[in-house]
C-alpha cells in the first residue's frame, strides 16, 4: 500500500506579502464621541483645531516687574502688584512699573518684563541693573498656538502630552476611532487551565493569556472563548460565538497539518482564507481569514511562534483597526553581539535584547531560539531579522530588528 500523501493546499506566502494581504482587509473601525480627559491610548478620528490663541493676552514669562521697556536704566515706581489669577487693573506710564508673577497678563503701558534676579527694590523704587527691550520675558499672543493652527491630527495616539494640549485648548469631548474587541480561543484537547492538574503529555494554556495581554497590550478590549477540545463541532460554535461578540479572532494551535488541525477547514468553510502559511520562522503555520466583516487569524500552537506571529502580523492589523496613522513597529540597524547562524530556507526572527553601547545599538540574543522555548521572549524588546539564506553572521555585522519594547 503507498503510503498517504499530505500536502497543504495553501501556498506559502513571503512575509510581506502576508502583511500586505492583512493591510487591504483592516481599515479602521467605527468612530465614537468620548471623553478626551481619559482617552490615553485612543486615536484621534478628526483634525483638532485650535479656535483661540494661546496665550490669548501678552503674559509675562517670569517672575519680576513690568515696565516700559524706552526708559532705560532709570528707576521706576512700583505702582501696583499683578498675578497670574488677579483681577486688578495697574496701568504702566513712563517712570513706573508693576511687580508681576509668571503669567500674569501684561499691564496696559507695559512692553517687557525684567526678573526680579535683576533688580533691586528699596522703599517702592525699583532699580534695574541692565537694560531692556520691548518684548524682553513677555510672552505674546499666539507663541504657544494661533489661532486655526492644527494642534493634533487625525491618526494621532493621545498620551498624556496630547490629552494635556486637548485640555488647554478646552477640548474634552472628541472623536476618537472604535477600540476593537479581540476574541481568543485555544484548542487542543491536550491543553489545560493554568491552574489544573494535567494528565500525561498534558500541557498548560499559555498561549491564550499571552495572547489577550498582547491584544490589550496594542489597546484592545479582549473576550476569553476558553479552551475548544479537538472537535470540529465544538470548535466552529467557539468560533461562531467569538464573532458575534469581537471585531477580530484569535485563534492557538489547530493549524498545522496533522488530522486534528480543525482550524484551517472551519475558517475556509465559514469564510474566505487568504493564506494559510508564511515563509518565515516560527511561525510558518498562521493563517488569516475574512469571514464577513471581520477578520480571523489562525495562530501556531507553540507559544514563541504564536507571540512572534502576533508581533509580526496581528498587531500592525490591530492598531490600524483603531485607526493608528502608524501602526507599525519601529525597524531599527543593529549590531550582532554574537553569531548567527541563519536559517537556509526561510528568514527568521530571532528573539534579542537591543541597547545602547559605545554609541551602537547592540543586539544579544535571548539564548536557544526553539518554538516552544517561551523563555527566550522573556525580556527580549526586539525581533532580529535573519534573511533565510544559511549563512553565518559573524559579530559586528549589522542586521535589521523590529523593536517590540523600550530600548535596554
Amino acid at each position: 500500500m503507498q503510503p498517504m500523501r499530505r500536502e497543504s493546499p495553501y501556498p506559502m506566502v513571503p512575509v510581506d506579502e502576508a502583511q500586505r494581504i492583512i493591510t487591504a482587509h483592516a481599515t479602521p473601525l467605527g468612530v465614537e464621541v468620548g471623553n478626551s480627559l481619559n482617552a490615553e491610548g485612543r486615536v484621534l478620528a478628526e483634525d483638532i483645531v485650535a479656535n483661540t490663541p494661546l496665550p490669548d493676552v501678552p503674559k509675562s514669562a517670569v517672575d519680576g516687574y513690568a515696565l516700559r521697556a524706552d526708559d532705560g536704566l532709570a528707576a521706576r515706581r512700583v505702582v501696583g502688584e499683578l498675578t497670574a489669577g488677579g483681577s486688578g487693573q495697574v496701568i504702566v506710564v513712563p517712570g513706573t512699573a508693576a511687580r508681576i508673577m509668571t503669567g500674569a497678563p501684561l499691564p496696559s503701558g507695559a512692553d517687557a518684563v525684567v526678573m526680579v534676579e535683576q533688580t533691586e527694590e528699596h522703599d517702592g523704587i525699583m532699580r534695574l541693573q541692565q537694560a531692556l527691550r520691548a518684548g524682553d520675558s513677555v510672552h505674546t499672543v499666539g507663541q504657544d498656538i494661533a489661532s486655526g493652527d492644527l494642534v493634533l491630527a487625525a491618526g494621532t495616539v493621545l498620551g498624556p502630552a496630547e490629552i494635556g494640549l486637548l485640555a488647554t485648548i478646552g477640548r474634552v469631548q472628541v472623536r476618537l476611532y472604535r477600540r476593537p474587541v479581540v476574541a481568543v480561543l485555544a484548542t487542543g484537547d491536550e491543553v489545560y487551565e493554568p491552574d489544573s492538574a494535567i494528565g500525561p503529555g498534558g500541557i498548560r494554556d499559555s498561549n491564550r493569556y499571552a495572547l489577550l495581554a498582547a491584544a490589550r497590550a496594542a489597546g484592545c478590549d479582549t473576550i476569553s472563548l476558553g479552551i475548544a477540545r479537538d472537535d470540529a463541532q465544538v470548535q466552529r460554535q467557539a468560533i461562531l460565538d467569538g464573532l458575534v461578540k469581537a471585531d477580530v479572532l484569535l485563534t492557538s494551535g489547530g493549524v498545522s497539518m496533522g488530522t486534528r488541525d480543525l482550524i484551517k477547514p472551519l475558517l475556509a468553510e465559514l469564510g474566505t482564507v487568504h493564506f494559510g502559511r508564511i515563509a518565515f520562522k516560527p511561525g510558518k503555520p498562521t493563517t488569516f481569514a475574512t469571514i464577513g466583516d471581520k477578520l480571523a487569524f489562525g495562530l501556531p500552537g507553540f507559544p514563541v511562534s504564536s507571540l512572534v506571529s502576533f508581533e509580526v502580523f496581528v498587531c500592525p492589523a490591530l492598531r490600524r483597526l483603531q485607526g493608528d496613522a502608524r501602526p507599525e513597529r519601529p525597524m531599527v540597524r543593529v549590531v550582532l553581539a554574537h553569531t548567527v547562524v541563519a536559517s537556509p530556507d526561510r528568514p527568521e526572527y530571532q528573539r534579542a535584547i537591543v541597547g545602547w553601547e559605545q554609541r551602537r545599538l547592540m543586539a544579544h540574543s535571548t539564548g536557544a531560539q526553539g518554538s516552544s522555548r517561551l523563555l527566550s521572549l522573556r525580556g527580549a524588546n526586539a525581533l532580529l531579522l535573519v534573511p533565510g539564506d544559511g549563512r553565518t553572521y559573524a559579530p559586528g555585522t549589522e542586521l535589521d530588528a523590529l523593536l517590540t519594547g523600550p530600548l535596554q
